[in-house]
């Protein structure tokens, strides 16, 4: 069964354009699967980017090409009204010119001249804390820099025997 929600929910994610929401599922299938089901599911495991390679390698392998390229954006879904966390925090937004309070994580695509396929992810967790030096005001930092995830991201493309020629990524 887990098998089948995971289909129905990233099919579910693939054609929505608007907000998706386990409640907007299980209407989307009358009611024969419960948001609660649906809710537990997802709660179920922290799905990391090896589970999407494990997914999409079989799909990635028939169309992959030397002259591929790997494609990283930085994305921000904004979360006003949930409580903060590591994972749910204030982030800069360039195109707000401001924080938020939402997820930020990193994607990579796999693109050929025939199709962009999600290949890696990472979820960017600000589990540590620091004081802002102009504001003395505590704050929550990563660990980590994008541009280490993205590094590690292009070192598993390669250990995962993905052939591409560029890697390509905005400012």
């Amino acid at each position: 069964m887990d098998k089948v929600l995971l289909d129905l929910y990233s099919d579910y994610l693939i054609c929505s354009f608007g907000q998706t929401t386990a409640t907007g599922l299980s209407e989307l299938l009358d009611g024969a699967i419960s948001h609660d089901k649906i809710t537990r599911f997802l709660s179920s495991s922290d799905f990391t980017s090896s589970d999407l390679w494990q997914r999409g390698k079989p799909l990635v392998r028939p169309i992959q090409s030397e002259e591929a390229v790997l494609v990283f954006d930085d994305l921000l879904e904004e979360k006003l009204y949930t409580d903060e966390s590591e994972l749910i925090c204030w982030q800069w937004d360039h195109c707000f010119g401001r924080s938020v309070k939402g997820i930020n994580f990193l994607t990579c695509l796999y693109r050929t001249s025939e199709v962009a396929f999600p290949v890696a992810f990472e979820l960017i967790k600000k589990s540590d804390g620091s004081t802002d030096k102009k504001t003395g005001k505590q704050r929550r930092v990563c660990p980590k820099t994008k541009n280490e995830f993205l590094r590690e991201m292009v070192a598993q493309c390669r250990k995962n025997q993905l052939p591409f020629h560029y890697v390509l990524a905005d400012v």
